[in-house]
């Protein structure tokens, strides 16, 4: 089935422990988009400036299951800009600095030919800009977004919203808790659960996640990497690998919560590659043979 992701498209800085890249390909529609082409072909909806340098989207242009049809170089507009440096605890870092630029400006226009997406990955971006995306759609079989503590602090309305139109969302634990204003994020997922049509799923790190579904809460673990170079990009690649199986695969009855929990398996799995290296280095390098191998050994690790 036809899946679509519109996003951010970005040249980033990144300062880590492990090393420094500076103008790297980055953005929340590029990693979903090669996290989710091992699984399909996707749709990309994105925007850059003339500023883009030359070259700079190839490993997207190059890989065969990612439609740059509805890429869009803005003459008259600078790319996004985002430059972070992360602690000696990967979890936590530092935005130095961040250029909005065309991300500031109007959106993009959803291409005909793309308008009738049956799967749909609204990366973070203002909720207000996702449903008027969301509206130039035909009639979406599946629809899921992505945010951020910032659109939960200063825009709260146009996000919920949002919520009320989605099939499920995607978030950290921190901003399910900041979203209901509820300690515990357990009851804050299964609060979120009910603001959506479908399901949430709370992300916690290497910890795993929460997948919450018809009143439910199903704990999954996260797979125990040893190896972080770079988690920029790990959330939209998990969001992209759940995605990704999910249109891929065929929904002939199967028990909802089943199909579900093994898509955030098969995201939790790329995400894991993902942040072996800097930017999309290392999901240029693996197949998707090495997502099923890590994901035989991801069943042997959590079945008992």
């Amino acid at each position: 089935m036809s899946l679509l992701v519109t996003g951010s498209i970005g040249i980033d800085t990144v300062e880590a422990p492990t090393g420094k890249v500076a103008d790297a390909l980055g953005g929340s529609a590029v990693y979903f988009a090669q996290a989710a082409s091992f699984f399909g072909p996707v749709r990309l909806v994105g925007v850059v400036g003339e500023d883009c340098p030359p070259d700079f989207l190839k490993p997207l242009e190059e890989n065969p299951n990612i439609d740059l049809a509805g890429l869009e170089v803005r003459k008259g507009s600078k790319t996004f800009r985002w430059h972070g440096k992360y602690h000696d605890d990967v979890n936590h870092r530092d935005t130095i600095s961040v250029e909005l630029n065309v991300l500031g400006e109007e959106g993009p226009t959803i291409p005909e030919s793309f308008r009738d997406s049956e799967y749909v990955f609204l990366a973070n971006t203002h909720p207000g800009l996702q449903s008027q995306l969301l509206g130039q759609l035909l009639a979406p079989t599946m629809v899921v977004a992505d945010t951020m503590d910032l659109w939960i602090e200063t825009e709260r309305d146009p996000l919920f919203e949002l919520l009320t139109q989605i099939d499920g969302v995607v978030l950290n634990d921190g901003e399910a808790i900041q979203l209901t204003e509820t300690p515990n994020a357990i009851h804050a997922g299964l609060e979120i659960a009910g603001y959506v049509k479908r399901f949430c799923v709370v992300k916690k790190g290497e910890h795993g996640g929460v997948l919450f579904l018809d009143g439910k809460g199903y704990p999954l673990p996260g797979y125990p990497a040893t190896t972080v170079v770079d988690p920029t990009g790990a959330g939209d690649s998990f969001a992209g690998g759940m995605m990704g199986y999910l249109a891929a695969s065929e929904d002939g009855g199967e028990d909802e919560a089943v199909r579900i929990k093994r898509a955030i398996a098969y995201g939790t799995i790329v995400a894991s590659l993902e942040l072996e290296d800097f930017s999309l280095r290392r999901l240029t390098e693996i197949s998707r043979e090495d997502i099923d191998r890590r994901l035989d050994e991801f069943f042997e690790l959590t079945r008992f």
